[in-house]
């Protein structure tokens, strides 16, 4: 009998050889945006009881949405030189580092004892994290992530922009009946109005009422 194997092997086209490698790309696989990708696993608010849990991920799109929000209204509104789709580019990237260091409850991130060695911390992962990245991409992504890097005008927004999230938060866990954010809300409100600003207070009296509205509320334009 003959062999079935010869005869496939007579038969069976050769394998395309697989497409070459540009020359301008590495060879070698970074783990950069799958790390970014975990964000969705870690949770905010660790230290307190969520009536819906938020991750890192998700707050990161919100900051992003908001700080665009301020900077098209300080920008149109209030005429002042600011590109939004920059600002906004920052604010998604403003909680990165955490994708390695998990979200750090706020008692402990900003204590007196802690402040200083958080801030180092930050830095040094963000240093190690662009230093997974392909060389020719680390200068871009590095303007994106090291705080420090930031225009000082867009950095103020997207800090406005982290507040308002974490107070918009807040009143939504108040709204589900949970009073485990009560002082939360009280002490984010204060630092609100401590560093309240022409955009944010545009936001609060344009924007803001609607986010305690119903899906049906928001449906029918009350």
């Amino acid at each position: 009998m003959a062999d079935l194997r010869d005869d496939a092997a007579m038969t069976t086209p050769p394998a395309p050889h697989a497409p070459s490698r540009s020359p301008s790309h590495s060879s070698s696989h970074s783990p950069f945006y799958a790390h970014l990708a975990r964000l969705r696993y870690i949770k905010r608010w660790g230290l307190m009881r969520n009536a819906e849990e938020e991750d890192v991920a998700q707050h990161s799109w919100e900051v992003a949405v908001l700080a665009h929000a301020l900077a098209v209204i300080s920008r149109d509104v209030f005429h002042q030189p600011v590109d939004p789709n920059a600002v906004a580019a920052r604010a998604i990237f403003h909680d990165a580092t955490e994708a390695i260091t998990g979200d750090l409850p706020t008692p402990v991130k900003y204590s007196p004892a802690m402040r200083h060695a958080t801030a180092n911390l930050e830095g040094e992962v963000c240093r190690e994290m662009l230093s997974l990245l392909p060389s020719a991409l680390q200068p871009s992504m590095q303007a994106m992530m090291d705080h420090e890097a930031w225009p000082p005008q867009e950095a103020a927004l997207i800090k406005t922009a982290d507040r308002l999230a974490a107070w918009l938060k807040c009143q939504a866990e108040l709204r589900f009946g949970n009073p485990e954010f009560a002082q939360a809300a009280q002490q984010i409100q204060a630092r609100l109005d401590e560093h309240m600003t022409p955009e944010l207070r545009y936001f609060l009296d344009t924007f803001a009422p609607a986010f305690a509205l119903t899906l049906d509320s928001l449906m029918q334009g009350e």
